[in-house]
């Protein structure tokens, strides 16, 4: 294949298209920060994010590269459907994935749906590839240098800078912060890449080897600027974990409340971390936080151990009452079903939501996560893990495995029933856990009444 040359630049526009098809429900950072590294280097590329737009055939008809944004899994799968109907539409173009999870699926998508993936640290590689397939006479003959492997690791090959907000319209249908009744418009910016932390289910170790890196304070606080000045009222900080740096976490935070006074924002951390930064905590409070993510998991010792989480049971409650104690909402992330989770400690869990007044806290469908085993999780490597293994199934794609138990299977599937079809009607949230926690222990009784008034929260129900 054709290598792509860095000196090469374009004549023009040359039929670029970036896709998104799903980032949590933001305006995907997928699209606006390439969006504004292209621009750069003279390429207007059109930015297309199927999330909120109906797909649009003359957008594809005639684009020379067509790159797909798939930074988690939902957008991987959904890309995978996307890349087929493009390559059914025009056969003769170049389709790239980039992103986490292309990084982790190069060998499942190239060459049948793909012709090229880039990894994590994907920007450069994308611009030198958009670079060569303008002008190129075969643009699927055309491929990425250097190799998206070798990028992956490499920060200074970023080339981050300052998104390219305006090319994005639809602003309406992104994620809006809910208060009560009340909705606000929500921006969302980065701060830092990748992690410091080993997580074995967590797919940013194979990409990142436990490194993380943090960005210009002033790239930050710019673009965050530029959203507030169009109507932002609400900053999701996307970050892995925001207290990877807390002293950086804290500059960002300190300098938008200084600039932006009102303008409120959440974050997601580590248990370990909210539990060993009480006062970075404390004052990011003071400074305008809402409410916080953070990936609790399980609260079975067996499972975090598994899974390497670096919190155990009694560390998660003591974060949960502290930050009740500060009437700040923590809002859990879970994975309930794993090889490792049995029925008594999933009763155990639902019993703790209720008793510790956080049924408003977690959106039902944490309740039907089922742990995910993407190439390159650091989960194959243990022996437990392995005994469950099914193999590798390319149509999801991820390695597929069952419960020890085949009633769990059985009860996943049924929870997961019941979080869509809540989804779907709008149900309460009460009324969905009282369901959910009854199929896992019948007659368990009458959610507790709390004096808590509805948790703030963002209108994407999906974490992941």
């Amino acid at each position: 294949m054709t290598r792509a040359p860095a000196d090469i630049r374009p004549p023009g526009a040359g039929g670029v298209v970036l896709v998104s098809c799903y980032e949590l429900g933001h305006e995907p950072l997928g699209l606006v920060v390439p969006g504004a590294v292209l621009a750069r280097a003279g390429i207007e590329a059109r930015l297309v994010d199927l999330a909120v737009q109906p797909f649009d055939e003359s957008a594809f008809a005639g684009a020379r590269l067509v790159a797909i944004s798939v930074p988690m899994h939902t957008a991987l799968r959904l890309g995978v459907r996307v890349a087929r109907r493009v390559r059914a539409l025009n056969p003769d173009v170049h389709i790239c994935f980039y992103g986490l999870y292309a990084g982790l699926n190069r060998r499942h998508l190239v060459p049948d749906l793909a012709d090229s993936c880039l990894g994590a640290e994907y920007e450069a590689s994308l611009c030198e590839l958009a670079l060569a397939i303008v002008p190129a006479a075969n643009p699927r003959a055309v491929e990425p240098v250097p190799d998206a492997d070798a990028g992956m690791r490499s920060p200074g090959r970023t080339l981050v800078q300052r998104p390219a907000r305006d090319a994005i319209a639809h602003r309406d249908h992104y994620a809006r912060l809910a208060v009560g009744e009340d909705r606000y418009e929500v921006g969302y910016t980065q701060t830092t890449r990748g992690c410091k932390h080993l997580c074995r289910h967590c797919p940013l170790p194979p990409a990142y080897g436990g490194s993380f890196y943090a960005l210009p304070p002033d790239d930050v606080l710019a673009d965050i600027g530029a959203l507030v000045a169009r109507g932002a009222r609400h900053i999701t900080f996307a970050d892995p974990d925001f207290l990877n740096g807390p002293g950086h976490a804290l500059r960002i935070a300190r300098a938008m409340a200084g600039r932006f006074p009102g303008v409120t924002f959440d974050y997601t951390a580590k248990i370990e971390h909210l539990l060993n930064h009480e006062r970075v905590v404390d004052e990011l409070q003071e400074l305008g936080c809402m409410f916080v993510v953070s990936a609790l998991e399980s609260l079975n010792d067996t499972v975090l151990a598994h899974l390497r989480k670096g919190h155990t049971r009694d560390d998660a409650l003591a974060v949960i009452r502290r930050f009740r104690s500060r009437r700040l909402t923590l809002r859990p992330s879970l994975v309930p079903f794993t090889p490792w989770e049995t029925r008594a400690s999933l009763a155990d869990l639902m019993d703790m939501v209720d008793a510790e007044d956080m049924v408003a806290n977690i959106d039902p469908v944490q309740y039907a996560i089922r742990l995910l085993l993407p190439e390159g999780s650091l989960l194959l490597d243990d022996e437990s893990m392995s005994a469950c293994i099914d193999g590798f199934d390319p149509a999801i794609p991820a390695w597929r495995w069952r419960h020890p138990d085949a009633a769990m299977d059985a009860l996943q599937r049924e929870i997961a029933r019941l979080a869509e079809e809540a989804s779907r009607t709008g149900a309460p949230i009460a009324d969905t856990f009282r369901l959910i926690r009854d199929l896992i222990t019948p007659g368990a009784g009458a959610v507790m009444v709390h004096a808590a008034g509805p948790a703030p929260r963002l209108t994407e129900d999906w974490f992941c």
